[in-house]
């Protein structure tokens, strides 16, 4: 369809709501409104479809009704899914920045999902397609994908249970290689950091102690590293420090 606002006409519409607690029927004539308009024929409680809509020689619309967007509509949009590609979830429009924020992860979800997005404002029954049902196709990120098996290459063995992202400290890449270097430092003492990198194989040895994001490394010369309190506990602790 196409994307735009209509106002309900009816001025006995706007009277009505400002009087009554909204009920889900209440979305129901901006919707027929608004599909009217675009020349649908509409009828409510079609089967299990609160709208259906058809006009000659296209997809019949199904449009679910809902006072708030939530899982239950998204399930019945699904399951709309099975009986045409032009499914539309329709819920009443709110204001400020939390809603804002919170409809914009909606037609997020609603894009990938294949699901059409109406607003209604109750007050006086303007409704705004704001998006149309359409296949989706994941954008993929190439830089994201190798940064992703890069990690996956380096990391040696498998230090960390899924899940556990949110319960202690993830064993990365980039800690086991300052593990390295802190056992080094450990059982050799101060040391150049061309020293450390030959020595244990990560080649950004220097950089890595210079960081210092863990708090492990200090310089105690130019060029020379030494570990601090934490890093003698990190390399006493070894993969599980």
């Amino acid at each position: 369809m196409e994307q735009l606002a209509f106002p309900c006409a009816s001025r006995a519409y706007a009277g009505a709501m400002a009087e009554a607690k909204p009920k889900e029927q209440d979305l129901y004539a901006p919707i027929k409104s608004l599909l009217e308009a675009q020349g649908y024929e509409v009828k409510g409680e079609v089967g299990a479809a609160d709208v259906v809509a058809c006009r000659a020689g296209d997809e019949p619309v199904v449009v679910e009704l809902k006072l708030a967007f939530s899982l239950a509509l998204i399930h019945q949009g699904i399951a709309r899914q099975a009986l045409t590609d032009a499914v539309y979830l329709a819920v009443p429009r709110g204001s400020g920045r939390r809603w804002m924020a919170a409809m914009k992860q909606h037609r997020t979800l609603c894009r990938r999902l294949g699901l059409g997005l109406i607003y209604v404002r109750l007050a006086d029954g303007h409704s705004q397609i704001v998006l149309d049902p359409a296949p989706y196709q994941p954008r993929k990120s190439a830089p994201r994908k190798s940064r992703l098996l890069r990690e996956f290459a380096r990391r040696e063995g498998d230090p960390n249970m899924g899940g556990a992202a949110r319960t202690g400290t993830l064993v990365t890449a980039y800690r086991q290689d300052c593990l390295r270097l802190a056992a080094h430092l450990a059982a050799h003492g101060p040391s150049k950091g061309a020293q450390v990198a030959r020595a244990t194989g990560v080649e950004k040895a220097t950089r890595m102690m210079a960081d210092d994001h863990y708090g492990w490394f200090e310089r105690v010369e130019t060029g020379i590293y030494a570990l601090t309190p934490n890093g003698r506990k990190a390399a006493a602790m070894g993969a599980d420090g």
